[in-house]
């Protein structure tokens, strides 16, 4: 007879529910020492491990996990694939990442998959249970050592996204914009890039040209039609 699967995931908002983890690396020693760190804590049970992306679908779905602690590297491809691939399900785990890249750009690109938490390897037990715990139940967190760099660099992504929309402008031209469509008058946008008023007035009279708009109202409307100005 086969064995009967849940129906559904845990309760995840239930303080009562252990929390399932599944923790996706290929390397089988530290598979070993994280399961041991994780399980010596009350509530928290590790009931899956995979060492490929393309375990990951139906591990979870065999499982279901209130989190995935997902390495980035793995022999088959990349853990932010396999985020990818489980936002698009229905009851997905929410994915804590834990590798050993600290580079700007993968945390960039975790966030933007989806991932809910971001520590690099060499953080503490109670630093990886505490975010285990926090995604799990539904919230996120990233590493002290990661974490003051996010508004940085999702700002900085805000600007090259702005550049690709509108090609005509310069990098500061764009970043001007985006700040105009979010509500902001020049001196508010003075104050913000540590320029002159004036410095601004004549961004905004190259980026009305180069738009071939008339008023501030129209470049507004430009910029948000392109999906800026909601930050």
């Amino acid at each position: 007879m086969d064995e009967q699967l849940p129906e559904a995931p845990p309760d995840r908002a239930d303080d009562a529910s252990p929390v399932r983890v599944l923790i996706v690396d290929d390397h089988p020693l530290f598979r070993e020492g994280l399961k041991a760190a994780l399980e010596s804590a009350e509530g928290v049970t590790v009931v899956a491990e995979a060492e490929r992306v393309s375990d990951v679908p139906e591990v979870v779905a065999r499982c279901l996990p209130s989190v995935v602690v997902m390495d980035l590297s793995l022999p088959d491809g990349s853990g932010l694939e396999a985020v990818r691939r489980l936002s698009t399900r229905e009851h997905a785990p929410p994915v804590l990442m834990l590798t050993m890249s600290d580079d700007d750009g993968n945390l960039l690109a975790a966030l933007q998959a989806g991932a809910r938490g971001y520590l690099v390897k060499g953080a503490g037990r109670e630093e990886v249970l505490h975010a285990v715990r926090t995604v799990a139940a539904g919230g996120a967190v990233f590493g002290g050592e990661v974490a003051g760099r996010i508004t940085a660099l999702l700002a900085g992504a805000r600007m090259r996204e702005a550049g690709q929309l509108f090609p005509e402008l310069t990098a500061r031209e764009a970043e001007v914009l985006d700040l105009v469509a979010r509500g902001l008058d020049n001196r508010r946008i003075a104050r913000e890039l540590v320029v002159a008023e004036k410095t601004v007035r004549n961004h905004v009279t190259h980026i009305f040209e180069k738009l071939h708009v008339a008023t501030r109202a129209e470049a507004v409307a430009r910029a948000r039609d392109m999906g800026l100005g909601d930050g």
